[in-house]
């Protein structure tokens, strides 16, 4: 089966309801990541401090205390899994796109990887592995990179009309 390109022979209300679903979930997405700003800084030291608190810096702004095992535990599994989710729903309307194909293998394989390297990195990080916060930050780049790429060709496409289906 041909699955390449073949979002433009969608109906119309199918398009409107992919796009709707990766508008929202994109509204979703970057508003994580600006949640990621607000707590972290946006830097590997901030992401340090973030998980293994700052109470011997008697400088900081905002005290911040070491994550327990359990709001580790619930983050790390939260994250994967819903991350996992989104993902594989991106995923599913990316492989109808008309794509070179190790673009899309890449676009469709790289968040899962990087799901897994930003928030294993971050136990790890938590277990006092502090080299691991620069992949934390690289990976989560790469997912963030990645996904926002699949989301602009998804609706770029959404939108594209191909004149030999205009009839059908």
């Amino acid at each position: 089966m041909i699955v390449n390109g073949l979002i433009e022979t969608f109906p119309k209300e199918l398009k409107l309801l992919i796009a709707a679903f990766v508008i929202v979930l994109s509204v979703g997405f970057y508003t994580g990541l600006l949640f990621v700003g607000e707590t972290s800084s946006a830097n590997p030291n901030g992401i340090e401090e973030q998980y293994l608190g700052n109470e011997d810096d008697e400088e900081a702004d905002v005290m911040r205390f070491k994550k327990s095992e359990q709001e580790m535990l619930t983050l790390v599994h939260g994250h994967i899994l819903s991350m996992s989710i989104i993902f594989f729903l991106t995923g599913l309307v990316l492989v109808t796109t008309r794509l070179n194909s190790k673009l899309k293998i890449f676009l469709l394989i790289e968040p899962f990887v990087s799901v897994i390297l930003t928030f294993g990195g971050l136990f790890l990080l938590w277990k006092g592995m502090l080299w691991v916060k620069y992949v934390v930050m690289f990976s989560g780049l790469l997912m963030t990179l990645s996904y926002t790429v699949a989301v602009f060709i998804i609706l770029k496409q959404l939108v594209k009309s191909s004149s030999r289906y205009k009839q059908l």
